[in-house]
């Protein structure tokens, strides 16, 4: 079997635990746990020796500005004065006045900074709208047949996702990688890309290179290294019994992002027009989709869209994502 060695993504949505500031929800909860935990830490270990663990309530207010970022500064000022009196209340520092306000100010630079931290991770977050969109049009330009595939392909992906109860943040992941699946194909020489016919077997190994050129085209994306979206582009031709390219990989060596976007790839080619044949009626797709469960497409993931596809029927192929939606996916929150 061929190595892969460009780069070792393969499994990384899900495989890490990796805490991200835009995930505001966590912070929450870290910060409401500290209210209850650091008051009582402080009181036993200032109890014991007289010391007192003051960078503590700083981490607090560190935690109040990254999860409630959007909330007024009425908001985070009356919390900060909760953790002030409660710092206050649980040492031998003198609770007036002046104690307070000079605890108000230095508090106040660490949640206000962090507020502003979040600020700006999302709004660098949402300049990747910008490069994605131009990926896209990009490949649009050059073939646009292309353009309603990859909406599709990232459409079918996103409904196997939330089928299989995948996290928002993988959802995302998920359709941005449906979307630039097929980016390598801008490499790829138009007499082939567009020839009126079956590709000869030359061709053919000419065509089965845009999965490569398509991560060597956005390898340098950090954010698409690490939330699966090369997975997609590279691995979205592999089959579970190592029959497809460009690595001949098999089972549990294809990331599960990969095998989602597999089997969406697949029925949105299945239900289409080609040059070379005309599309298939919704049955026969199915029934494609059953034969092939462990053979192309991985058994879990194929039940799970053929219980989408029993449940929505043909109406799926002509559904379309609301535009507010799907902003927010590609934005990222």
């Amino acid at each position: 079997m061929k190595k892969y060695n460009l780069n070792q993504t393969s499994g990384s949505m899900g495989s890490k635990f990796k805490i991200s500031l835009d995930n505001t929800l966590l912070f929450r909860y870290a910060y409401f746990v500290s209210l209850i935990l650091v008051p009582l830490l402080n009181y036993f270990v200032y109890g014991l020796t007289h010391i007192e663990l003051y960078p503590l309530y700083h981490v607090e207010s560190i935690l109040l500005g990254l999860g409630f970022w959007k909330k007024p500064k009425s908001f985070l000022f009356l919390n900060l004065s909760v953790i002030i009196f409660v710092r206050l209340y649980f040492t031998d520092s003198i609770l007036n006045v002046q104690n307070f306000i000079i605890l108000f100010f230095v508090f106040s630079i660490g949640t206000l900074l962090s507020v502003e931290l979040v600020k700006n991770y999302l709004k660098t977050n949402k300049k990747k709208l910008d490069v994605i969109i131009s990926l896209a049009k990009t490949l649009e330009s050059k073939d646009p047949y292309t353009r309603n595939h990859s909406e599709n392909v990232a459409r079918y992906s996103l409904l196997i996702a939330r089928e299989m109860n995948f996290t928002e943040k993988q959802c995302r992941a998920l359709y941005i990688g449906g979307l630039l699946h097929d980016i390598g194909k801008i490499g790829i020489p138009e007499h082939i890309l567009f020839k009126n016919g079956r590709l000869t077997k030359e061709e053919f190994e000419v065509i089965k290179d845009h999965p490569i050129i398509g991560y060597k085209t956005m390898a340098h994306i950090t954010s698409f290294i690490e939330n699966g979206v090369l997975d997609m582009v590279l691995y979205h031709h592999e089959r579970v019994d190592g029959k497809g390219y460009p690595f001949g990989l098999s089972g549990e060596e294809i990331p599960i992002v990969a095998k989602i976007t597999a089997i969406a790839d697949t029925f949105d080619a299945m239900t289409s027009n080609r040059v070379y044949r005309n599309k298939l009626n919704f049955d026969s797709v199915i029934n494609e989709i059953t034969i092939n469960k462990n053979l192309q497409f991985d058994s879990d993931i194929a039940d799970t869209f053929l219980k989408i596809l029993q449940r929505e029927g043909p109406n799926i192929l002509t559904k379309q994502i609301d535009e507010n939606v799907r902003r927010n996916l590609l934005i990222g929150h």
